[in-house]
């Protein structure tokens, strides 16, 4: 009688290595650049999606004039939303973190692209908006976008953004996340005087595109 050939056990599957956690750039002349997301307190990058939208937004208020924006991203991150700008032809784009760690991936970041219009600034966002503020002196200083995304539950916004407001330039938009919607009807006393012109919720992230009242009213 013969022998049966003895079964060798199945060889176990090799764990696969684990994927680094990365958002992309959406569009532009960096289109599919992947953004390492280090892992830093407060760190929530903006998903794809809600990024796509906003740009869309943003293209057709612009008339898809980008080349002659200068854009602050006063909580940076991943630099997405900067870099996004950066991608489609922002002409400068300043990238404020906290974070050394964070600054490190943005810097590294930033010279694989050779992104010389992208400048990083390590340091707490109102510190550094403050000292924005009070180095003005003329409308070359002020940027048609600002990107204020802060961590939620932080209650940021309210000092912020009347920084933000004094750094923008004529007709600029100023992009908020938050955690709740910002409502045109019921305007918080600290956005007196703006308008929601964009708004979308995705999850539990509300953000919002918002500019100055009236512009368009010549003063007697």
């Amino acid at each position: 009688m013969s022998k049966q050939p003895s079964q060798k056990p199945a060889p176990k599957p090799r764990p696969r290595p684990a994927l680094t956690h990365q958002v992309r750039i959406i569009g532009g002349d960096w289109k599919r650049t992947p953004l390492p997301v280090v892992e830093a307190a407060g760190l929530r990058p903006t998903p794809d999606r809600v990024r796509e939208t906003v740009f869309n937004w943003l293209t057709h208020l612009l008339d898809g004039q980008w080349f002659g924006v200068a854009c602050l991203d006063l909580f940076a991150g991943t630099g997405a939303l900067g870099l996004e700008a950066a991608s489609r032809g922002a002409a400068r784009v300043m990238l404020v973190e906290e974070s050394q760690a964070v600054v490190r991936q943005l810097e590294a970041t930033r010279d694989k692209l050779s992104a010389s219009q992208v400048s990083i600034l390590r340091g707490d966002a109102r510190t550094v908006a403050q000292g924005l503020q009070r180095r003005l002196t003329g409308p070359a200083d002020r940027y048609q976008l600002i990107f204020l995304d802060p961590p939620f539950h932080a209650d940021l916004l309210p000092a912020m953004f009347p920084l933000c407001a004094d750094l923008l330039a004529a007709g600029g938009y100023i992009y908020v996340e938050t955690e709740k919607p910002i409502d045109s009807a019921t305007m918080p006393e600290w956005l007196r005087g703006w308008e929601v012109v964009r708004a979308d919720q995705a999850g539990v992230v509300f953000f919002h595109l918002l500019q100055r009242q009236n512009l368009h009213v010549i003063e007697a």
